[in-house]
């Protein structure tokens, strides 16, 4: 019996490491890091030359709103000659901290290491890593460790990176479980076939045995979400649990390239060993834990914070604007819109269509243009879901729906005796191409701006590998949003492009769960529609203006060709088509910045003065001939 003892003792069990030991530990882990990381760079100078992945000359406008000072000061430091200086001290500091010593100039070491990768991090944009990121934590914790004579400030320190490394495999191990490939064990094959990451011989492998590899994805998943039991009973899966994670590592590192992960991530587990043995263990009888209970208030008061903001965002964005107003359609679908009915009763009234996961404030600048320039009228709105509008059907969903509400609320908001125009933007294009045969003689003219074609799926080998990724990250974001997340939702830069009256509500929106839940349920319906068309769009009896962004047909050349599709569907006897390109312009900032879209603005305006012109030839020609 004493064996089979002395095997479980040797498996479960706190890890019997001194504070001493396991500042120690970290820090010469976390300094083969940067050794590695500055030697990497040294011996690939040619990436921070002119042309390269790191031209300073073209990353420097990265930090084109950071201060002057910090400007001044990345300058400095991404000069050649002083990039490489700090690199090859960096490389002294590292081989020496690998020395043996516990003196208190090994702190300073580490936080030079620490600082000099986060001065460093603009330089080498692209190539860093999460390895990088690990290693200014914990060199900075552990050196701020060794200058400290305080072992209660050492003990807190210690107890944020053992937080921290928990918090990473959490969060990594949720995220990888709302993806649809990590749940049905695919993800492992599919990354070992990937150019950047994949070694062939693995994947071969893991076709060969697809029980073990899928055993060996879960045990994966598992173990990231599952993390925190090595502080359960006392911390007896402290060992399991931190071999897993090395070995996980050792793993990504001879497999997938990623070296610098091994001795990263591994860096943080002494610092796991050391606060998940209980305070009986001789080792760590002195540890002061008091900083896991702040840290518990510290993240209830988060919660809560997070709670309360999430709930005003809810509000803000069912309210509307004053001026908002409602109506009911077919499907039970109540929807938000605003009316203006500008200053001439007998022209267009302008119905502007959102694309998918979009606000009807996107269209603002383009709005604002429209109605101080000319007498049409403007009426935007929000799909069922969006906003305001409340998702009321029964029924499974499919894009008939929407085209059916948008007909629905053209017919119940704008007078009977108005024509309109719709426009729309991405998928809002093709819901007003849709509902063109609906609308009949209602219907004057379309503007599509940047918008989807049905075969884009099927012609476009960039969309549909997009498309893939598509439904994992909408799944991500509405269970992130629905547990609170939206807090940490950064301010993307499109958003502070719009007018200043109107960003408030957009990040309400955009932070808002059912946003991402409206858009998850119509990206599901295109997915399938997209992916079954049969190539015919129909000829569409209307007037129209096609825009495209430049940047979107650049990257992907068959977009221009569908989007003149698009625009040869509408055209015959007494149609006016206009198609147009708008220079630099991307999907997003065709809309959002002002520059592109006063343009666009003009050149709507531009286009309805001339299918006036258009239908009045047309008229005196009818009258010449006598019909």
């Amino acid at each position: 019996m004493k064996l089979p003892k002395r095997i479980a003792s040797a498996i479960f069990g706190p890890i019997p490491i001194t504070r001493s030991r396991a500042i120690g530990a970290s820090e010469r882990l976390s300094a083969v890091t940067t050794l590695t990381a500055s030697l990497e760079y040294l011996t690939q100078r040619k990436q921070t030359r002119a042309g390269g992945l790191n031209d300073w000359s073209v990353s420097r406008d990265v930090q084109v709103r950071s201060t002057p000072a910090t400007r001044k000061l990345l300058d400095l430091i991404s000069g050649e000659k002083t990039t490489t200086a700090l690199h090859v001290a960096r490389v002294a500091v590292s081989a020496g901290m690998l020395l043996p010593g516990n003196s208190r100039w090994r702190g300073a070491g580490s936080l030079f290491l620490g600082v000099s990768s986060a001065a460093l991090y603009p330089r080498h944009r692209y190539g860093t890593d999460g390895s990088d990121q690990v290693s200014v934590l914990v060199q900075t914790a552990t050196g701020l460790a060794r200058v400290s004579t305080s072992p209660q400030t050492q003990d807190a320190l210690m107890w944020y990176v053992a937080m921290q490394a928990n918090v990473s495999y959490i969060i990594s191990g949720w995220v990888k479980l709302l993806g649809e490939s990590w749940k049905d064990a695919t993800a492992l094959s599919g990354v070992m076939r990937t150019k950047t990451y994949g070694h062939e011989p693995t994947y071969k492998l893991t076709k060969k045995y697809p029980r073990a590899s899928r055993y060996l994805t879960h045990s994966v998943l598992a173990l990231e979400c599952l993390f925190p039991v090595a502080y359960l009973a006392g911390g007896k899966l402290a060992r399991p649990v931190i071999a897993a994670a090395g070995s996980f590592h050792v793993a990504n590192g001879l497999l997938m390239g990623l070296g610098r992960f091994v001795t990263a991530f591994t860096s943080m587990h002494p610092m796991v060993a050391y606060t998940s043995a209980p305070k009986s263990h001789p080792a760590v009888a002195d540890r002061d834990d008091r900083l896991l209970t702040v840290g518990a208030a510290l993240l209830a008061g988060a919660a809560s914070v997070a709670g309360v903001v999430a709930v005003q965002r809810r509000m803000r964005t069912l309210e509307g604007w004053p001026l908002s107003r409602m109506l009911t359609t077919r499907h039970d679908n109540e929807l938000q819109y605003e009316i203006t009915s500008g200053d001439d009763p007998d022209l267009p009234v302008l119905v502007f269509a959102a694309g998918m996961v979009s606000t009807a404030e996107h269209f603002s600048w383009i709005t604002e243009k429209i109605a101080q320039e000319s007498a049409y009228g403007v009426l935007t709105y929000s799909r069922a879901g969006y906003a305001g509008s409340r998702y009321r059907s029964t029924s499974a969903y499919d894009l008939g729906e929407s085209v059916d509400d948008l007909v629905d609320l053209i017919e119940g908001a704008v007078p009977e005796d108005r024509k309109v125009v719709l426009v729309g933007h991405s998928l809002g294009g093709e819901l007003a191409r849709r509902a063109a045969a609906a609308l009949g003689d209602r219907l004057h003219g379309i503007v599509y701006l940047d918008s989807s074609h049905p075969g884009e799926l099927i012609r476009s080998k960039q969309q549909s590998e997009a498309a893939e990724r598509l439904n994992d990250g909408l799944n991500m974001l509405v269970r992130s949003l629905k547990s609170g997340m939206g807090i940490l939702m950064a301010r993307p830069d499109w958003l502070e492009a719009l007018p200043a009256t109107c960003r408030r509500q957009v990040l309400a929106q955009y932070t808002d769960a059912r946003l991402w839940e409206a858009g998850r349920r119509e990206w599901a319906a295109v997915d399938a529609d997209f992916r079954a068309f049969d190539g015919d769009l129909g000829s569409v009896d209307a007037h129209a203006l096609v825009i495209s962004a430049q940047q979107t047909i650049d990257r992907d050349p068959e977009q221009l060709l569908m989007h003149n599709e698009l625009a040869e569907a509408h055209r015959g006897a007494g149609r006016h088509v206009e198609t147009v390109v708008m220079e630099d312009a991307d999907h997003d900032s065709l809309l959002t910045s002002a520059r592109f879209a006063t343009e666009v603005g003009r050149r709507i305006l531009a286009f309805l003065d001339g299918t006036e012109l258009t239908t009045e030839s047309v008229q005196r020609a009818m009258e010449e001939t006598g019909q």
